[in-house]
């Protein structure tokens, strides 16, 4: 499904620059429920994510800072947007390093796929964010051995202080 719309920002400290779905358009994503969108900004990137309920009865989407940099993109600039519905297990790409482990770590592989969706998502950006093979697999040990230490309780601040303590060592 194709639109065009203009950048926006709500000059929150919640929410900032995002792009409006028009209406048509998110009631067809969501008649199955699931808000999960491949998103392809003027034909150039793609980004998984989710149309996010404004509040008002409308949907958006998040555009963040990395993005808006590298397709050059300012407010109120007209955009060319193309949504397709993902249909993919995480609504993310999974890493190599986590999928590696995931095969040899059975008991924090189970654990992680315990999780909600959601925090699935998040650990999964979490690892996949850096860009050495090195990092990202330091990071998904780090996920996975905290989740087993905790026996799948899943508490961002603690693992942020694993990473840490990590570092340390």
């Amino acid at each position: 499904m194709k639109f065009k719309t203009v950048l926006r920002n709500f000059n929150s400290s919640l929410w900032g620059h995002h792009i409006p779905v028009p209406d048509e358009v998110a009631q067809v994503i969501l008649a199955d429920a699931s808000r999960r969108v491949i998103c392809t900004l003027n034909g150039r990137e793609s980004i998984q994510c989710a149309l996010m309920p404004d509040g008002q009865g409308g949907y958006f989407i998040n555009v963040n800072k990395a993005l808006r940099q590298k397709l050059n993109l300012k407010l109120g600039a007209e955009i060319q947007v193309e949504l397709q519905k993902d249909d993919s297990q995480y609504g993310l790409p999974l890493p190599e390093e986590l999928e590696a482990l995931f095969e040899v770590d059975e008991e924090g592989s189970a654990l992680f796929h315990q999780l909600t969706a959601g925090k699935q998502r998040s650990l999964i950006y979490l690892i996949g964010k850096p860009k050495r093979s090195d990092t990202r697999l330091q990071k998904a040990i780090v996920v996975l051995d905290y989740l087993k230490s905790t026996r799948g309780r899943l508490d961002f601040k603690e693992l942020h202080q694993a990473f840490k303590d990590r570092k340390g060592t």
